[in-house]
């Protein structure tokens, strides 16, 4: 049930002083005027652009009239125009305001409306330092001026280029002095910049590109935030890209900031921007040509609010925004739209009669909206629906609408699919309006849920696990809050483990992939903890690693995106995410999760199946990948390697193995590698013996190990092999041979006695192959009786 909005009259200007003439000025004027309220709602300032002199071009009027002074001002060419009226925090009274109204060459006046007094003009002062300055924009922030200010290049023949980076954004504080109010010191927040439009919400300031800025600058928005003195820069194509606090002046300068990420900018598109707007939540309003309306958050983020109806803007029309409250007010050519601005649901759409509106501020009545039209002022509030206390219809319709919009953004068909047809075609599945039902939920928990309808009861026990787990996540963002530094750390880890057990229960896709790197990138020992959790990692008594993770979180660990599919960004896949937490926190374990994981993959995949993971890139390889991005060469990295290739037990890692060891001349290991291994094959045992053979022809190093290699020598080699293999691998020696060398490391056959009697001793193959039929009972074989 949506609330039913009313339209009534407020005022019909006769409680203005002077209402008649305000009256006349909205309805006369080729162009619209621009009108303005006082904070405190009791004075409009109206702007008409296109008044003849000596008609006033800024006129105040007040409510309930009151005697005093006036304030008219008007101005001709070639005198500067105006380009802000601006309400500051006074200086002198705490919680009062002023009037500042500015003009492009700098000179600003500052005005102060005393009752009885009326308009009293405090100070006339110079914004700007320069002579040849000229104010683009401006606006206000508390007792604080910011404007973008042109400073002309003194060679008048520059190059184009740098002629398009001669703005400045400044800053300066209005004070309080012996002379009366005067301006602080200026503050440059960005020099050497582009032309900008400043737009001010209470706590940062939005810089958004002029139309006719460069390609390359009109691609992104800056927040500078006065509090951290920092500039965020951000692209709604592309969300937050970079940040940077700004210690010195010469840290201001635009080129200096954009250092870092030229790259990622030129490659962005450029903005499309028809009308911008604070919003009272502190965001940038930003509406596209096409009629989308956005939300830039401070933090750099952006969101989709609603998408106005019409299609494409053209170039001159009028968009207003406002916000009241959580209400987001948008007025297009006589069509008001009031849209929830936390949801994006359309909560009434209004043709208005009006020619000329304009938004005025509301003090105090946060949902009333206010509009100064050419016949008076008019309120648009909302009436509570007759039964307010059940808000399940309207919870229940909110789910429907948004099911109806995720399902039409996945169908194939052209028509249009509505509530009536969702719910009639029987397609409404699962809802996504989590938040939707989340507060009457938690109401629920209170008291007892009675006279609930069924659609709205299923569709709240279908939610049940998901609303507890969201609820609990919110209960551990608090405790995160409010808890002291020393527990900070235990609540940020129990808050990774929820979130990476999240993700391993969900869809692996390359943003689940990418959220996870920035996990365990930002928090890896907590990412480490919660690695170990989720696979139930954990020693048992024999000493060796055991997991307990189940088939799907497995699958997730080896079967999500790939690194040709992921890209060269930066994302590394899962396995290799783990691999790299192994070595970061408990290095011993990596070959045993290898191991694990193939035989898991064994058991999951078939042998050389494209599909499964061993199908692309063998795991022990993914692993030494890992290893080798560490850039550090160490006798751990080198036992590390070695223990990955011999955990896979395949016949080309097992030799690679065992070259590295012979590399290393570590003898003693290389006769165990080798006797544990030559036992997996016939065919791995042949290359094992052949390549030791080969060693012991060229050194001596393996003779207090002959009796241990001599046992490993293949059935199906024959002295002759031997000797081959041996002569291949003599060493070379640059002197004539001699009979008797005095040398102590020549090979002799007194070495290779025990081998060769051992082989020839040996019963040949093809002996025992013909055994069998030797000892058979009867030879030959008996006649098979004939067939008659």
């Amino acid at each position: 049930m949506k609330r039913a909005g009313m339209l009534r009259q407020v005022s019909d200007f006769s409680d203005f002083s002077r209402g008649h003439w305000l009256q006349e000025l909205l309805c006369q004027g080729e162009e619209p005027s621009r009108v303005q309220s006082s904070p405190d709602g009791q004075h409009l300032l109206v702007l008409q652009k296109s008044r003849p002199p000596p008609l006033p071009q800024v006129v105040a009027f007040q409510r309930h009239s009151v005697s005093g002074a006036d304030l008219e001002r008007n101005w001709q060419p070639p005198q500067p125009t105006l380009v802000g009226l601006l309400f500051l925090q006074s200086p002198v009274t705490l919680g009062s305001w002023v009037l500042a109204i500015v003009w492009e060459h700098g000179r600003t006046e500052v005005w102060h409306f005393v009752v009885a007094l009326g308009w009293q003009l405090l100070q006339t002062l110079e914004l700007c330092q320069g002579a040849r300055a000229r104010i683009i924009s401006v606006c206000s922030q508390g007792a604080n001026l910011v404007w973008c200010e042109e400073r002309p290049p003194l060679d008048a023949h520059s190059d184009m280029s740098k002629c398009a980076f001669r703005f400045c954004v400044c800053t300066r504080a209005l004070e309080m002095g012996d002379q009366g109010v005067r301006l602080g010191t200026v503050r440059i927040v960005l020099h050497n910049s582009p032309e900008y439009q400043v737009l001010a919400s209470p706590q940062h300031v939005f810089l958004v590109p002029a139309a006719a800025s460069f390609a390359t600058t009109s691609k992104f928005l800056l927040i500078w935030h006065p509090e951290k003195a920092k500039l965020t820069i951000t692209a709604p194509s592309a969300g937050f890209i970079h940040s940077k606090v700004l210690r010195s002046s010469s840290e201001s300068d635009f080129r200096k900031l954009l250092l870092g990420s030229v790259g990622l900018l030129s490659g962005l598109a450029p903005l499309d921007i028809h009308t911008s707007a604070v919003s009272n939540s502190e965001g940038l309003l930003l509406v596209s040509t096409k009629g989308a309306v956005n939300m830039v958050e401070p933090d750099g983020t952006q969101r989709h609010i609603f998408d106005l109806e019409g299609g494409p803007l053209a170039q001159g029309s009028s968009v207003q925004l406002k916000t009241f409250g959580s209400i987001l007010a948008c007025m297009l050519a006589g069509v008001l739209y009031l849209i929830d601005q936390n949801s994006g649901r359309l909560i009434e759409k209004k043709i208005l009669s009006m020619k000329e509106v304009h938004f005025l501020e509301s003090p105090g009545e946060e949902d009333s909206i206010q509009l100064l039209t050419q016949t008076g002022i008019y309120g648009f509030s909302f009436s509570k629906p007759e039964d307010s206390s059940r808000p399940e219809p309207c919870l229940v319709e909110m789910v429907f609408e948004e099911a109806c919009r995720y399902y039409q953004r996945r169908s194939l068909s052209s028509s249009k699919l509505t509530v009536e047809k969702l719910k009639k075609g029987g397609v409404f599945q699962a809802p996504v309006a989590l938040a939707a039902i989340l507060q009457h939920s938690l109401r629920q928990k209170q008291k007892p849920a009675r006279g609930l309808q069924d659609t709205y009861a299923k569709l709240l026990s279908t939610m049940s696990l998901e609303l507890q787990s969201y609820m609990s996540l919110e209960l551990l963002k608090t405790c995160v809050v409010c808890a002291p530094e020393s527990e900070v750390e235990s609540y940020c880890e129990e808050l990774v483990e929820q979130e990476v057990s999240r993700v391993l229960h969900s869809d692996m896709d390359k943003d689940n992939l990418a959220y996870l790197n920035s996990i365990f990138a930002s928090f890896p020992k907590a990412a480490w903890k919660a690695t170990r959790s989720c696979l139930q990692l954990q020693q048992n008594g024999d000493g060796l690693l055991v997991a307990r993770a189940t088939p799907e979180v497995w699958k997730k660990v080896l079967g999500g995106p790939q690194q040709e599919e992921v890209g060269q960004n930066g994302v590394v896949p899962l396995f290799e995410l783990i691999c790299a937490s192994f070595l970061r926190f408990k290095p011993k374990w990596l070959p045993s999760f290898v191991e694990l994981t193939q035989q898991y993959v064994s058991i999951s995949w078939a042998y050389s199946s494209k599909e499964g993971p061993e199908g692309r890139v063998p795991l022990y390889k993914r692993a030494l990948g890992v290893l080798a991005r560490k850039n550090k060469c160490s006798e751990a990295n080198d036992e590390m390697e070695l223990e990955l290739l011999l955990c896979s037990k395949r016949p080309k890692a097992v030799l690679q193995a065992l070259h590295l060891l012979i590399r290393l001349k570590r003898w003693q290991r290389v006769v165990e590698v080798a006797e544990k291994f030559s036992k997996l094959s016939p065919l791995l045992n042949k290359e094992i013996f052949t390549t030791l053979l080969a060693e012991f022809a060229q050194h001596r190093e393996l003779d207090p190990y002959l009796d241990t290699l001599w046992l490993l020598c293949p059935a199906e080699l024959t002295a002759s092999d031997i000797l081959t293999v041996v002569l291949q691998h003599l060493p070379h020696s640059q002197e004539d041979p001699v009979p008797f060398s005095t040398e102590g490391n020549q090979l002799t056959v007194g070495l290779l006695k025990p081998l060769l009697q051992r082989v020839v001793q040996r019963p040949c193959v093809q002996d025992e192959m013909y055994s069998d039929a030797l000892q058979s009972p009867t030879f030959p074989p008996p006649t098979p009786p004939r067939e008659h």
